[in-house]
């Protein structure tokens, strides 16, 4: 999701700024991540015949078509955090 998200916001991106954008993710899951969103038809990935090679990552329209349901779902979790902070207390302190 995040990726999607990111994808959303920025527009097209390179390898390292998606990198770094998202922070707290390893090389190799990045990179899993975005072979698997790209199997999906989510994202699209192009190679520049350059020296060395750039690589850019953008959403296609089928990715694009999940953002308004993701901040459907970022709404709906922030409307409803401090009762779920408060249930998750109350199940700890039972």
């Amino acid at each position: 999701m995040l990726v999607i998200i990111v994808l959303g916001v920025e527009g097209t991106l390179r390898f390292n700024k998606l990198h770094n954008l998202i922070g707290d993710i390893s090389q190799k899951m990045l990179t899993v991540t975005l072979k698997s969103l790209e199997a999906d038809g989510l994202i699209t990935r192009t190679v520049f015949p350059e020296i060395p090679p750039r690589v850019e990552y953008a959403l296609t329209e089928r990715g694009a078509s999940l953002l308004p349901h993701m901040e459907g779902l970022a709404e709906w979790a922030a409307k409803h955090m401090e009762g779920i902070y408060a249930s998750r207390e109350k199940y700890i302190g039972s």
